[in-house]
């Protein structure tokens, strides 16, 4: 299945230079049942990279704009009142797709954010009294601006705790830029064909099960989430002063799913606790609640992560 993946991957690079983690990421939580979170300024193509995926399996693709003025019948649907006939139908909205990307998610206001938090956790979507199940695969792919906070809303603990890993895309780097001008500007993208379809997900979902993970591996994990808990038992009690909150039982599940993901998409039967590290901030960033002190100190997640990823001992 391996070669599913790589066909799937060359596709999407055709219009993506670089960013590797957004790819992966976005196939691990389409092989895992995770939805993604990503963090970037604008122009950093996480648009084009969910786009060029769904059209490389052939799923349908919506998208959704965050705007404060935004309702969340915007986003699931409503009951329409047809007065010829005296009846109720449904419109349903764009929800009702395989990959939804949710724009600059911080823009709308709780209310707007909630009707997403049925549609990620139960994959079905109740309007009025009827509710409709989700066709597989469904992720989703929210994207919120660091850079601009005017007419932004916090995203609620709640929620956050629903996407399976927070990925943060930087600039490309200095070649990379340059085949992007080269490829905008010059030759212009390939088109993106059909590669794989819903049936290869699946076998990837059913392959995902025959992953093996060691017993001391799966320990390790959840000694890693303990860890973000009681930092004492494991002598980084000085990382201690900077958690207000650990990570949540949910962060246990989705670094064990995620773990298991990340080797088939790297071609492996195994996982390693290599493979576990390299998820691990991703899995944990959004998860993990710091306190003023380390807000005052400039201290990051990604930094008391690593630090746990340091101490805590890997089999």
């Amino acid at each position: 299945m391996s070669e599913v993946i790589q066909k799937i991957k060359n596709e999407v690079k055709k219009v993506i230079v670089g960013q590797e983690e957004l790819l992966d990421s976005l196939l691990i939580g389409l092989i895992a049942n995770g939805h993604i979170l990503v963090e970037g300024v604008p122009g950093l193509a996480k648009t084009t990279a969910i786009n060029a995926l769904s059209r490389s399996l052939g799923l349908d693709f919506k998208r959704v704009q965050f705007t404060p003025d935004l309702l969340p019948c915007d986003i699931v649907g409503t009951e329409i009142y047809n007065i010829k006939t005296n009846e109720f139908s449904i419109k349903k909205g764009p929800a009702f797709t395989n990959l939804l990307l949710a724009d600059e998610i911080n823009r709308a206001p709780s209310k707007v954010q909630s009707a997403l938090l049925e549609v990620m956790q139960e994959r079905q979507i109740t309007i009025g009294e009827q509710s409709f199940k989700l066709d597989e695969p469904f992720l989703v792919m929210a994207t919120q601006n660091p850079i601009e906070q005017e007419g932004a809303y916090r995203l609620p603990e709640a929620q956050l705790d629903r996407f399976m890993m927070k990925v943060l895309v930087g600039y490309n780097t200095y070649e990379e830029e340059l085949e992007i001008v080269e490829r905008v500007a010059v030759k212009g993208f390939e088109e993106v064909c059909k590669v794989a379809d819903k049936e290869d997900i699946r076998n990837l979902k059913n392959e995902l099960k025959d992953v093996y993970i060691d017993e001391e591996v799966k320990k390790y994990i959840i000694k890693l989430i303990h860890a973000t808990r009681e930092p004492a038992l494991y002598n980084i009690g000085e990382i201690g002063e900077y958690i207000e909150f650990g990570a949540s039982p949910r962060a246990s599940i989705d670094l064990f799913k995620a773990s298991l993901a990340y080797a088939l998409v790297g071609g492996k039967d195994y996982v390693s606790p290599l493979d576990i590290a390299r998820v691990v901030k991703g899995v944990l960033r959004h998860r993990i609640i710091l306190n003023y002190k380390a807000r005052a100190q400039n201290i990051t997640t990604d930094e008391v992560i690593q630090k746990i990823v340091e101490v805590v001992k890997a089999p």
